[in-house]
């Protein structure tokens, strides 16, 4: 990493994360059997070590890659590129340039991976809400 590589915060990335996936502190906190303060404390550490990430990761429906790659430019990037499909930006692309990949299939490698994170998010929740259904249930 260069000096002038600003280091990757993984207490933020778990942070942004948790609150996309319209997740409480106090609900992280109870998956990972812990209370809000550490969590807290959790998201604003730079670093962690693999074998909490681990158990963060499972408890917020992603794989530890996801969690360590996760940026939020990436994730607007994806979204406003779902989103928009007018076509109408970005014709001359490639007019004067030269690239050494093929540009749409790293647009394709980027949707596919966000597109499974996607699918496990949904997943989670159904996940979150079923073991609350047993909860409830067993009350």
């Amino acid at each position: 990493m260069s000096a002038f590589t600003k280091p990757s915060h993984i207490g933020r990335k778990i942070s942004r994360i948790r609150e996309l996936r319209d997740m409480k502190q106090e609900a992280l906190a109870q998956a990972l059997g812990t209370n809000q303060q550490a969590i807290s404390a959790l998201e604003n550490s730079e670093t962690i070590d693999e074998e909490k990430l681990k158990q963060i990761a499972k408890a917020l429906g992603v794989s530890v890659e996801a969690l360590k790659n996760f940026s939020e430019e990436a994730a607007i990037n994806f979204f406003n590129n779902f989103y928009d499909n007018s076509g109408s930006h970005g014709t001359n692309f490639g007019t004067n340039n030269i690239c050494n990949f093929n540009p749409l299939d790293k647009l394709v490698e980027a949707y596919e991976e966000n597109k499974k994170l996607y699918e496990r998010l949904v997943q989670a929740e159904k996940d979150k809400v079923e073991y609350l259904g047993k909860i409830l249930k067993d009350k």
